[in-house]
Protein backbone atom coordinates (compact mmCIF):
# COMPACT_ATOMS: atom_id res chain seq x y z
CA UNK A 1 0.00 0.00 0.00
CA UNK A 2 1.16 3.52 -0.95
CA UNK A 3 1.72 5.89 2.23
CA UNK A 4 0.16 9.58 1.36
CA UNK A 5 2.25 12.55 1.66
CA UNK A 6 1.22 14.78 4.65
CA UNK A 7 2.88 17.75 5.89
CA UNK A 8 3.95 17.80 9.18
CA UNK A 9 3.10 21.69 11.13
CA UNK A 10 6.26 23.69 10.29
CA UNK A 11 7.20 26.84 10.19
CA UNK A 12 4.83 28.26 7.16
CA UNK A 13 7.85 29.50 5.55
CA UNK A 14 9.31 26.36 5.07
CA UNK A 15 7.88 24.20 1.67
CA UNK A 16 7.16 21.15 1.66
CA UNK A 17 7.77 19.98 -1.88
CA UNK A 18 6.52 16.80 -3.60
CA UNK A 19 6.99 14.75 -6.54
CA UNK A 20 3.70 13.02 -6.71
CA UNK A 21 1.76 13.14 -9.55
CA UNK A 22 -1.16 13.22 -7.49
CA UNK A 23 -1.79 16.24 -5.26
CA UNK A 24 -5.39 16.43 -3.24
CA UNK A 25 -7.12 18.63 -0.42
CA UNK A 26 -9.08 17.35 1.78
CA UNK A 27 -11.72 18.95 4.99
CA UNK A 28 -11.72 17.70 7.87
CA UNK A 29 -14.11 14.67 7.31
CA UNK A 30 -11.39 13.29 5.08
CA UNK A 31 -14.22 12.01 2.39
CA UNK A 32 -11.60 12.66 -0.33
CA UNK A 33 -8.81 11.53 1.78
CA UNK A 34 -10.35 8.43 2.14
CA UNK A 35 -11.44 8.55 -1.88
CA UNK A 36 -7.61 9.29 -2.69
CA UNK A 37 -6.46 6.21 -0.68
CA UNK A 38 -8.87 4.10 -2.78
CA UNK A 39 -6.52 4.71 -5.36
CA UNK A 40 -3.58 3.25 -3.91
CA UNK A 41 -1.32 5.44 -5.50
CA UNK A 42 1.85 8.09 -4.46
CA UNK A 43 -0.04 11.71 -3.52
CA UNK A 44 0.32 14.74 -1.49
CA UNK A 45 -2.17 16.38 0.39
CA UNK A 46 -2.74 19.75 0.31
CA UNK A 47 -2.37 21.15 4.46
CA UNK A 48 -5.46 21.76 6.53
CA UNK A 49 -4.34 24.88 7.67
CA UNK A 50 -2.39 28.05 7.61
CA UNK A 51 0.15 27.54 9.94
CA UNK A 52 1.03 24.01 8.10
CA UNK A 53 4.35 24.19 6.03
CA UNK A 54 2.97 24.80 2.30
CA UNK A 55 3.51 21.85 -0.14
CA UNK A 56 5.47 22.42 -3.62
CA UNK A 57 4.95 20.78 -6.83
CA UNK A 58 8.16 19.93 -8.32
CA UNK A 59 6.30 17.02 -10.74
CA UNK A 60 3.06 17.71 -13.02
CA UNK A 61 -0.03 16.75 -11.30
CA UNK A 62 -3.76 16.46 -10.69
CA UNK A 63 -5.56 17.98 -8.53
CA UNK A 64 -8.56 16.09 -6.88
CA UNK A 65 -10.70 18.45 -4.49
CA UNK A 66 -13.82 18.95 -3.17
CA UNK A 67 -16.43 21.22 -3.27
CA UNK A 68 -17.45 23.71 -0.44
CA UNK A 69 -20.92 25.13 -0.30
CA UNK A 70 -21.88 28.29 -1.65
CA UNK A 71 -24.02 29.65 -3.97
CA UNK A 72 -23.47 30.49 -7.71
CA UNK A 73 -19.73 29.40 -7.18
CA UNK A 74 -18.55 31.36 -4.51
CA UNK A 75 -16.75 29.82 -2.01
CA UNK A 76 -16.82 26.78 -3.90
CA UNK A 77 -13.11 25.85 -3.92
CA UNK A 78 -11.58 25.41 -0.16
CA UNK A 79 -9.47 28.61 1.06
CA UNK A 80 -6.23 26.47 1.03
CA UNK A 81 -6.57 25.21 -2.75
CA UNK A 82 -6.76 28.76 -3.88
CA UNK A 83 -3.23 29.56 -1.44
CA UNK A 84 -1.52 25.97 -2.77
CA UNK A 85 -2.71 27.47 -6.48
CA UNK A 86 -1.48 30.99 -5.99
CA UNK A 87 2.46 29.64 -6.02
CA UNK A 88 3.30 29.99 -10.21
CA UNK A 89 5.13 26.98 -9.73
CA UNK A 90 2.12 24.84 -8.49
CA UNK A 91 -0.36 26.25 -10.71
CA UNK A 92 2.23 25.79 -13.69
CA UNK A 93 2.51 22.33 -13.50
CA UNK A 94 -1.16 21.39 -12.90
CA UNK A 95 -2.45 18.92 -15.61
CA UNK A 96 -6.15 18.09 -14.41
CA UNK A 97 -8.12 18.07 -11.95
CA UNK A 98 -11.16 15.51 -10.44
CA UNK A 99 -13.57 16.79 -8.59
CA UNK A 100 -15.68 15.49 -5.39
CA UNK A 101 -18.94 16.54 -4.84
CA UNK A 102 -22.94 16.01 -3.77
CA UNK A 103 -25.36 15.55 -6.24
CA UNK A 104 -27.59 17.11 -3.54
CA UNK A 105 -26.13 20.51 -4.37
CA UNK A 106 -27.45 20.39 -7.89
CA UNK A 107 -25.57 22.61 -10.03
CA UNK A 108 -23.10 23.05 -7.50
CA UNK A 109 -22.00 19.34 -8.08
CA UNK A 110 -18.47 19.50 -8.25
CA UNK A 111 -18.51 23.46 -8.75
CA UNK A 112 -14.95 23.76 -7.56
CA UNK A 113 -13.41 21.30 -10.36
CA UNK A 114 -14.78 23.26 -13.26
CA UNK A 115 -13.55 26.44 -11.53
CA UNK A 116 -10.10 25.41 -11.23
CA UNK A 117 -10.17 23.64 -14.51
CA UNK A 118 -10.97 26.65 -16.39
CA UNK A 119 -9.14 28.98 -14.39
CA UNK A 120 -5.82 26.99 -15.02
CA UNK A 121 -6.80 25.51 -18.24
CA UNK A 122 -7.01 22.13 -17.67
CA UNK A 123 -9.15 19.55 -17.90
CA UNK A 124 -11.52 18.30 -15.57
CA UNK A 125 -11.29 14.91 -15.62
CA UNK A 126 -14.05 13.03 -13.59
CA UNK A 127 -16.29 13.84 -11.21
CA UNK A 128 -17.65 12.11 -8.30
CA UNK A 129 -19.62 11.78 -4.85
CA UNK A 130 -18.46 11.94 -1.67
CA UNK A 131 -15.50 8.98 -1.24
CA UNK A 132 -16.96 7.64 -4.67
CA UNK A 133 -17.73 4.17 -5.30
CA UNK A 134 -15.33 0.89 -6.61
CA UNK A 135 -16.61 2.06 -10.41
CA UNK A 136 -15.05 5.35 -9.73
CA UNK A 137 -11.93 4.06 -7.65
CA UNK A 138 -11.50 1.84 -10.88
CA UNK A 139 -12.29 4.70 -13.94
CA UNK A 140 -9.96 7.38 -12.11
CA UNK A 141 -6.95 4.57 -11.94
CA UNK A 142 -7.83 3.58 -15.40
CA UNK A 143 -7.96 7.12 -16.66
CA UNK A 144 -4.91 8.35 -15.07
CA UNK A 145 -2.99 5.85 -16.89
CA UNK A 146 -4.36 6.83 -19.95
CA UNK A 147 -3.94 10.31 -18.92
CA UNK A 148 -0.44 10.41 -18.45
CA UNK A 149 0.30 7.86 -21.03
CA UNK A 150 -1.34 10.42 -23.19
CA UNK A 151 0.32 13.38 -22.01
CA UNK A 152 3.57 12.00 -22.04
CA UNK A 153 3.50 11.14 -25.21
CA UNK A 154 2.27 14.64 -26.72
CA UNK A 155 6.09 15.90 -25.03
CA UNK A 156 8.18 13.92 -26.96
Amino acid sequence: MTALATVPARDAAEAVSTRSHLIYFSSTSENTKRFVQKLGRDAARIPLHAKDAPLLALEPFVLVLPTYGGTNGEGSVPKQVIRFLNNPQNRELIRGVIGAGNTNFADNYCMAGDIIAAKCGVPHLYKFELMGTPEDVDRVNQGLEKFWTLLSQKQK
